[in-house]
């Protein structure tokens, strides 16, 4: 497969990465456990996003967008505008990632100050993961074209499914990965701090930190098998598609903590996602009938977010009771911390 990756951009993307991460890892260690405050979570979204825009500035740059002749030009201005519609579904896509990660925090009750922790693990485990299947999945449209047909048919069916479950109330106490877990392996009834393992009566058990981390691993992983496939409809080049995806997921935590405090403003942004997957999904079944251009996918792209965010300032959530996910804690709370009149 055609790709503008040379082993010398793979390199420095891949050193990047890992600096980022040394970077964020000795911050949290040298910040301990603290609860990340909404406007801390406002400063490092916009850096990310900042951080993410001067890299496609500079891959436009060395693609010739810039002194280039006009065929370095066409290229440059492609592959830029491939990145960026990319980056932004991956980032509209993880947003639903944000909001089951609200609720697996809050059935565990996991304080604030020991969320960060979880979360840098959970993108730790993310970026390998889907590196894996991103270059799994570019193997197989290399040799396989009707391959496209499928991701294409898979994400019209999960948009559908998607419209259909969104307001509907999440019910993680039934999840087969927690009963899964809970079968196989023993698990100490509270925190013991930010540790992942504890003692009781001389034998080591999991806590339910640890738990946590198992289920937004498996949470991402189910996410991905949507998101990968739509960023293939908008490229096929596994350069674009994997630093697009890794520049979404670094920005994800500090995401987390600027929106999960604003999920039910956003009650329809369900609806929205749902739909922009249908659209893609419909591009890449019909990508040897008509190719629908990369610049037109992303114009839909904002203008359904942008609608349905909108929309969901002025149309009230039905049954709304103050909480997007009136489900219980496992000490049996709601998430305002009153009791269940079961």
């Amino acid at each position: 497969m055609m790709s503008i990756g040379t082993p010398v951009m793979w390199m420095l993307f891949s050193a990047f990465v890992v600096v980022a991460l040394l970077v964020d890892f000795l911050a949290m260690n040298k910040q301990g456990a603290h609860k990340v405050s909404m406007a801390e979570a406002a400063v490092w979204s916009l850096i990310w996003v900042a951080v993410s825009f001067v890299f496609v500035s500079l891959l436009w740059w060395h693609l010739g967008g810039m002194g280039g002749d006009e065929a370095a030009r066409g290229m440059a201005n492609g592959k830029a505008l491939e990145f960026v519609t990319g980056y932004l579904v991956e980032k509209a896509l993880a947003v639903d990632n944000i909001f089951v990660f609200l609720l697996v925090f809050t059935y565990f009750a996991v304080p604030g100050e020991y969320q960060k922790r979880v979360l840098m693990y959970g993108i730790l485990g993310a970026l390998v993961l889907r590196a894996l299947m991103i270059f799994g999945g570019a193997w197989l449209i290399a040799r396989f074209d009707w391959v496209l047909y499928l991701f294409g048919a898979f994400l019209v069916f999960t948009g559908i499914k998607m419209w259909w479950a969104a307001g509907q109330e999440p019910d993680l106490e039934s999840n087969p990965a927690l009963k899964w877990i809970r079968r196989h392996m023993r698990i100490s009834p509270d925190l013991d701090g930010e540790k992942f393992f504890t003692r009781i009566g001389g034998a080591k058990v999991a806590t339910p930190l640890f738990v946590v981390i198992l289920l937004i691993g498996i949470v991402d992983v189910v996410f991905a098998v949507d998101s990968i496939p739509a960023i293939f409809a908008i490229t096929t080049d596994p350069f674009i598609v994997l630093t697009s995806n890794v520049f979404a997921i670094l920005g994800l935590r500090a995401m987390y903590f600027l929106l999960a405090g604003m999920h039910e403003k956003f009650h329809l942004l369900s609806y929205g996602l749902a739909i922009v997957l249908i659209l893609i999904g419909g591009k890449m079944l019909l990508v040897d009938i008509y190719h629908v251009p990369v610049a037109w996918s992303l114009v839909a792209t904002v203008v359904v977010l942008a609608a349905t965010m909108v929309l969901s300032l002025y149309i009230p959530a039905k049954g709304y009771t103050g909480s997007a996910y009136p489900f219980k804690t496992k000490h049996g709370e709601e998430r305002d911390g009153t009791k269940r009149q079961d």
